[in-house]
C-alpha cells in the first residue's frame, strides 16, 4: 500500500489542481517537486544526494518520513521525461491505489512493466508511475484450460499457463521447457511477458506456427481507470479482452495477470545464412543477392519456414564471418557489409529443410565464390526449448541511441520488380550506417487467427509475411541538427519508401517510427475506430496515456512540459 507519509504529503498539492483542471492540463513536475522539496521529502533523482535513515518495509521506491534530515544536489542535470516518483507495486491493491490516487489529483500517470520500449512510451514528464515488474503472484501450469465462470465461448482445450504479474520470458519458458511445452514468448527473453510486447501483438520464433503472442491469452486480470479489477475473456469484458490483445497497452487499463495457450514441443530444424561481397566491386550483386531471398520469403512461408536476419552496408560490426581452418585454426576474416539469418521449420529434419531451401540455394550459387561469400549451415534440435537457447533467447545490448522505423511487408511488396530499388532506399548509403532487420514470422497461424473475433491486432499482420525494420544511430554528443535529420530519413525517406511499395498493410506498433504522421492507421490499421470506442468507455476521463496510444491523439505537450489537451 502507500506509505501514510506519501499519501500525507501528496494530498497537499489538491489545491493545485483546481487551475491544472482549468486549463485541462495533467500536472508537470515543476509544481509536485517544489511542494515536495520544501518538505524534504524528495528521492529517485540522480541530482539530489539524500541523507536519512531508511524505514523497513514498504511496496514505494521512494519513501518519504520525518526522519529525512537533509537534501542536496550533487550535479547539475535534470530528469527530463523520467517519472519523477514510483509504486512499486506487489499487489492488485498496490496498482488500484495509484491509479485512483492519479484520478484524485489530476497526475499524469505511466504504467511500467519492465521498459523494454524502443517508443519511450513508459516515460513521462513529471508523472507518477506504477511499476508492475515485481507484481509476482506465480506462473501456475493447467494441464486443461479452465476458463473463469465457465465460459461458454472459450474454445481453447489444450493446457495453458496463468503467468501473475510482471514476470519476464526467461521466467515462463523455463517453466514451459520442464513441461515439454511450448509458449510463444518473445525472441529475446528479458522481455515482459504481460506488457507492451503482448498487448501490442507480440513476435518471436514460435508465432509462425503457433499465433502472435496477443493471440495466445485466453483470458486476463485487468485494473481499470477505477480502481475495478476485473477478469476479461470471451464471456465478461469482451471488448475490453478484443482492445488488451492487441490493441496496445497502457491504455484501457492496466494487465495484472494473464492466461496463456501452451502448445506440444516439436523438433526444429534451423538454417543459418549468411553472404558478403569479396570487395566492394560485386556490392551490386550483393544487393541482388538480398533481393533474391526477400523474393523468396513468402514461398519458404507458406513452406514451415521462419525467423529472424540482418543486413548491412556497412556495420559498425562485423555481420558475417568467414573461418578459414585450412590456413589455420585461428584464421577467420569478417565482413562488415553482409547478410545474415537464422530461420527454422518445425517438425522437419535438417535434410528436409535443406531439400526446401533448395531452390534459392542453386540461385545463390551463381555467385557463391566468385562474387560473394556464401555460407550455409543446417542443424537439428530435438525441442523447442533446444533450439531457442541455441539459437535464440539472446539478450539485446542496451543504452544505444537511434532512430527508427518499420514496415509489414505483404507478398505483393515482397515479390515486386520495384523491391530492390525499396531495400537500396531503405539501407541508403554505406557512410549511414544504416541496419535492416528482418522479423520473417509472418503467414501460417499469424495469418489463419485473423478469424478470431477477440483479437484486436493490426489486421496488417495477418496478410504480411516479413516485419522490416530499419534503424539509424548517430555519433555520441551529436547535436540536434544531426539527430533530427536522423530522424527524418528514417520517417520521410526510409519508412516513406516501404509505405510506397506495401501501401495496404502498416506496421508493428512496438517498433515502429514513433513519429509516423499516420501512425493510428499504421499501427492499428481499421480497427483503430473500434479501440477509441472501447478506450471512451472503459476510460472516459483518459487517465492511461502513452505516446502514440489510442487517445494519445487527443493530447499534446505544452512548452512546459505538462499534458494538454489538444483541443
Amino acid at each position: 500500500m502507500l506509505p501514510n507519509a506519501l499519501l500525507f504529503v501528496l494530498s497537499a498539492i489538491s489545491y493545485i489542481v483546481t487551475e491544472a483542471s482549468v486549463c485541462k492540463c495533467v500536472r508537470s513536475d515543476r509544481s509536485l517537486l517544489a511542494i515536495l522539496r520544501t518538505v524534504d521529502f524528495f528521492e529517485q533523482d540522480p541530482c539530489w544526494q539524500i541523507d536519512y535513515e531508511r524505514p523497513a518495509g514498504g511496496t514505494l521506491l521512494s519513501w518519504f518520513t520525518p526522519r529525512q534530515r537533509k537534501v542536496r544536489p550533487t550535479q547539475s542535470c535534470t530528469l527530463g521525461d523520467q517519472p519523477v516518483y514510483t509504486v512499486n507495486a506487489t499487489e492488485a491493491s498496490d496498482v488500484a491505489k495509484g491509479i485512483r490516487f492519479a484520478r484524485k489529483h489530476n497526475l499524469r500517470l505511466v504504467i511500467r512493466d519492465t521498459g523494454h520500449d524502443l517508443l519511450r512510451r513508459s516515460t513521462g514528464y513529471g508523472s507518477l508511475q506504477i511499476w508492475i515488474k515485481y507484481l509476482r503472484t506465480g506462473i501456475a501450469f493447467q494441464e486443461t484450460f479452465a476458463p473463469s465462470f465457465r465460459c461458454s465461448k472459450s474454445t481453447w482445450s489444450g493446457s495453458a499457463f496463468e503467468i501473475g504479474g510482471g514476470y519476464t520470458w526467461s521466467d515462463v519458458l523455463g517453466e514451459a521447457a520442464n513441461r515439454d511445452v511450448i509458449v510463444v514468448g518473445g525472441g529475446t527473453p528479458s522481455v515482459g511477458c504481460l506488457g507492451g510486447w503482448m498487448q501490442g501483438g507480440g513476435h518471436g520464433p514460435a508465432v509462425h506456427d503457433f499465433g502472435l503472442g496477443a493471440d495466445q491469452v485466453l483470458e486476463a486480470q485487468v485494473v481499470l481507470a477505477n480502481g475495478q479489477v476485473v477478469t476479461a475473456n470471451p464471456c465478461r469484458h469482451p471488448r475490453l479482452f478484443f482492445a488488451i490483445r492487441g490493441g496496445g497497452g497502457s491504455t484501457y487499463g492496466v494487465v495484472i495477470s494473464t492466461t496463456v495457450k501452451a502448445h506440444p514441443t516439436n523438433k526444429v530444424a534451423a538454417q543459418q545464412l549468411s553472404f558478403a561481397p569479396l570487395n566492394s566491386s560485386y556490392m551490386s550483386d550483393f544487393m541482388k543477392a538480398v533481393e533474391l531471398v526477400h523474393n523468396a520469403y513468402p514461398d519458404l512461408s507458406d513452406q514451415g519456414f521462419s525467423g529472424y536476419g540482418s543486413w548491412a552496408l556497412r556495420s559498425p560490426t562485423p555481420l558475417v564471418y568467414n573461418y578459414n581452418y585450412t590456413l589455420g585454426e585461428d584464421f577467420q576474416s569478417t565482413f562488415t557489409t553482409g547478410f545474415t539469418h537464422t530461420i527454422a521449420i518445425f517438425g522437419k529434419t535438417s535434410e528436409e529443410a535443406e531439400s526446401i531451401f533448395g531452390p534459392v540455394a542453386d540461385k545463390l550459387a551463381s555467385f557463391s565464390g566468385r562474387k560473394l561469400f556464401v555460407n550455409t549451415t543446417y542443424s537439428s534440435f530435438p525441442t523447442y526449448a533446444t533450439y531457442y537457447s541455441a539459437l535464440s533467447g539472446i539478450a539485446s545490448p542496451i543504452g544505444s541511441s537511434a532512430a527508427l522505423g518499420s514496415r509489414l511487408l505483404d507478398r505483393k511488396a515482397l515479390t515486386s520488380p520495384r523491391l530492390g530499388e525499396t531495400l537500396q532506399t531503405v539501407v541508403g548509403p554505406p557512410e549511414q550506417f544504416t541496419s535492416v532487420n528482418i522479423v520473417f514470422v509472418g503467414g501460417a497461424q499469424v495469418a489463419r487467427d485473423g478469424a478470431d473475433p477477440y483479437s484486436g491486432v493490426n489486421p496488417a499482420w495477418r496478410t504480411s509475411y516479413v516485419h522490416n525494420i530499419v534503424a539509424r544511430g548517430w555519433a555520441p554528443g551529436a547535436d540536434e541538427a544531426t539527430r533530427n535529420a536522423v530522424y527524418s530519413d528514417i520517417t520521410d525517406v526510409k519508412v516513406q519508401a516501404m509505405k510506397d511499395i506495401a501501401p495496404d498493410t502498416g506496421a508493428y506498433m512496438n517498433e515502429g517510427d514513433r513519429f509516423d504522421p499516420d501512425y493510428l492507421q499504421s499501427f492499428y490499421g481499421q480497427h483503430a475506430p473500434i479501440l477509441s470506442s472501447i478506450k471512451q468507455r472503459y476510460d472516459p476521463s483518459e487517465l492511461f496515456y502513452c505516446p502514440t496510444c489510442i487517445g494519445s491523439e487527443r493530447w499534446q505537450s505544452d512548452s512546459t512540459g505538462r499534458l494538454c489537451r489538444a483541443d
